[in-house]
């Protein structure tokens, strides 16, 4: 009797601290990859070649060619898509009362890369991703439901990506699910001299430690494993948002 073919995922924003442990946890759940990152390629291709049958591409996902061109990646390689995880974003602190530091330019940014990315890629993906009945999963912020973020763009341009993952849930159902995780703080090499978030969080949350990218791993983990649930929103906060 033939084996399944290994399931397939993409996972957007691979040359950061969360997309790379996101693909190593996949590929430790046997999953082949396919990896797109942005100005990263040292980097990506690194973390390609110690996953084995990975590959990776740069691409700018705020733009349809560039979402293409990593769909495109993955049928030409693997000729099948079971998990999306839309991961790639930005964010630049700027303070929310500052309302006249946010120039156009700069929120038009935010909601090319942190929504429109997503939404292309999904687009792009979508006739793979209904034939293997896939995942779909987007990574939000707890900005996107509370007062928070680095910056009032970010937190519209995650508010808008959770309302999306809502929509597309029903919109591509039943062959595809689609969820979404808010992480809080979560400790990674852009977010280590954040010292008085990191302290708040250690004083506040229930959990009462730092967020590691390990930790929003395994919240995908259970999302693919919950195969019952779509248009849902999981927290990866720590219980921050309680108090």
């Amino acid at each position: 009797m033939s084996q399944a073919p290994a399931p397939v995922a993409v996972v957007t924003g691979a040359n950061g601290g969360i997309g790379a442990a996101v693909a190593q946890t996949l590929a430790a759940r046997g999953y082949q990859l396919v990896l797109a990152g942005f100005n990263g390629q040292t980097v990506g291709h690194q973390l390609a070649s110690e996953l084995g049958s990975a590959v990776y591409l740069d691409a700018d996902l705020s733009l349809p060619a560039g979402a293409q061109d990593v769909a495109d990646l993955c049928a030409d390689t693997y000729g099948r898509l079971d998990l999306l995880v839309n991961n790639a974003g930005i964010g630049i602190p700027v303070p929310h009362a500052d309302l006249q530091a946010v120039t156009a330019d700069f929120f038009t940014r935010m909601l090319e890369v942190n929504l429109l990315g997503p939404w292309h890629l999904t687009r792009a993906s979508e006739a793979m991703l209904k034939t293997s009945g896939g995942l779909v999963i987007n990574v939000s912020s707890v900005a996107g439901s509370t007062v928070s973020g680095s910056s009032i763009p970010y937190a519209v341009s995650k508010a808008g990506l959770e309302h999306m993952t809502r929509c597309l849930a029903v919109a591509m159902g039943p062959e595809v699910r689609v969820n979404a995780i808010a992480p809080g703080y979560i400790e990674t090499e852009r977010t280590r001299e954040w010292v008085a978030v990191r302290d708040h969080v250690v004083q506040h949350a229930p959990a009462a430690r730092l967020g590691m990218p390990s930790d929003v791993a395994t919240a995908i983990l259970t999302l693919i494993d919950a195969t019952y649930t779509t248009g849902a929103v999981l927290p990866v906060d720590g219980g921050l948002g309680l108090v």
